[in-house]
């Protein structure tokens, strides 16, 4: 208990992609029903780009399109409206509601070395710090990539959720906007070898979290974790449903949906649909065999996915979603070549944008069987995911690189400069301004458009 679109798809295949499967590839379906006129019109194209807040990982529906926008070719750290300073560098990304940035950040005691997990709310206009809520964090075994605060929040009438996992327990937490605790869950152990990374997100009438946990290649210190997808009263905190997943290693992608069933992807389960009412396996699909660290997107009829590692083969698949009990999902393409790992693709329209780990931006043709339209080697190492903002793709490289180029059907030319300090979280962008998280700093980026907002 709480303490307190359609898709016209060409027949033609892309010559580019290694691989492109239609079988069923061991499918599984529940004789149910699939519709859920509840969340029915939540999430399009069009709404993610008619919404100006970014709430929650990645944007609007997870797309990372900002909508209305421009971006500079290129800025300096004068170009900056403020600067805040934050306690450490983290890969946990900032969101906006209204006049409020939010973010995790952690601080360290001098004296004893111990940590505390922090929430703060900013200043969306000034960068000033309007409160910081700290939880107390018992450090943990992570990959040298990740952070204490590498999870995002998400923000929903009114109030905002986190949720963090450390060497004793997970827990998510609702405040209000004044800081004010509302509720908190304690989820119990968490298992992962390479830390903690999941990220709450509001569909419909539910809170989500995937709290997917590992039970193969453990260490030795390691106990094997068990896996749920878990849906909550936002209001409250109080368990609605709780469905078992398929223990592997942990895959930290935030759930979305097709506006009928929601939609997750793992690599225990491959990409799957669950009844967002009761939390029942409608379908699964087992299309990876690596670990999935980036967030499932729904386009037209598709769901896409992307599984890899630090060793490579990373790669991308897109599924079928069935409509209704009387159809499989099916594997439509997958695409082998420059597949992102961690970043999530970014969408605009029929096109999405996606930036390997590795340094190589990518456009494809959703509709078209994923066809490759253009990609260009940008050069370094990706962990934050690409986001675009009007007819701009921002993507940023773990030393801090930025690459603004355009984000449509031409083959782009990429304007590269230095940002002054690493980077792994995923900027946002609303009402006219870039919040990117340099080094350990939050930046804002004030745009034409919200100076003649203001």
């Amino acid at each position: 208990m709480p303490t307190s679109v359609s898709r016209d798809a060409s027949p033609a295949r892309s010559r580019w992609t290694t691989t492109i499967h239609r079988t069923l590839l061991g499918g599984c379906i529940a004789a149910t029903s699939f519709a859920s006129p509840a969340l029915s019109a939540n999430y399009s194209i069009q709404t993610a780009a008619a919404n100006s807040s970014w709430t929650q990982f990645h944007g609007p529906s997870s797309y990372g399109d900002a909508g209305e926008g421009s971006l500079p070719s290129k800025w300096s750290e004068d170009d900056y409206a403020w600067k805040v300073q934050l306690n450490a560098r983290h890969v946990g990304s900032p969101v906006v509601a209204g006049n409020q940035v939010f973010l995790l950040d952690t601080t360290t005691n001098p004296s004893d070395r111990s940590m505390t997990l922090d929430l703060v709310s900013l200043d969306a206009k000034t960068g000033e710090v309007l409160w910081r809520r700290p939880h107390a964090f018992a450090e943990t075994h992570r990959h040298n990539r990740n952070t204490a605060a590498s999870s995002t929040p998400v923000v929903h009438e009114g109030l905002v959720y986190i949720a963090y996992g450390d060497a004793k327990h997970a827990e998510l937490l609702a405040y209000n906007l004044n800081g004010e605790p509302v509720w908190s869950r304690d989820l119990g152990p968490w298992s992962g070898v390479h830390g903690f990374g999941a990220s709450p997100v509001v569909i419909g009438s539910k809170l989500l979290l995937f709290n997917d946990q590992q039970s193969s290649r453990l260490e030795a210190w390691q106990k094997p974790g068990k896996s749920s997808m878990l849906a909550f009263d936002p209001k409250t905190g109080e368990t609605i449903w709780q469905t078992p997943m398929t223990s592997t290693r942990p895959s930290y992608g935030v759930p979305t949906t097709d506006g009928q069933q929601l939609i997750c992807a793992s690599t225990g389960d491959g990409v799957f649909g669950l009844d967002p009412e009761n939390g029942k396996m409608l379908w699964s699909l087992k299309v990876f065999n690596k670990r999935v660290c980036s967030s499932p997107l729904v386009v037209g009829d598709l769901a896409i996915g992307t599984c890899g590692s630090g060793g490579g083969g990373n790669y991308l698949s897109a599924v079928r979603i069935p409509k209704d009990a009387s159809e499989q999902p099916e594997e439509v393409f997958r695409i082998t070549t420059a597949a992102p790992y961690v970043p999530t693709p970014a969408v605009k329209d029929n096109l999405m944008f996606l930036v390997s780990d590795s340094g190589i931006a990518t456009c494809i043709d959703w509709t078209q069987d994923g066809k490759k339209v253009w990609s260009k080697r940008l050069g370094g190492n990706f962990g934050a995911s690409p986001i675009i903002v009007g007819d701009q793709l921002l993507a940023i490289s773990l030393d801090g690189t930025a690459h603004v180029m355009s984000a449509s059907d031409s083959a782009p030319r990429a304007e590269k400069f230095d940002l002054g300090g690493p980077v792994g979280a995923t900027p946002a962008f609303t009402g006219g301004r870039l919040f990117l998280r340099i080094n350990d700093q939050l930046c804002c980026l004030q745009t034409k458009e919200a100076t003649r907002q203001e």
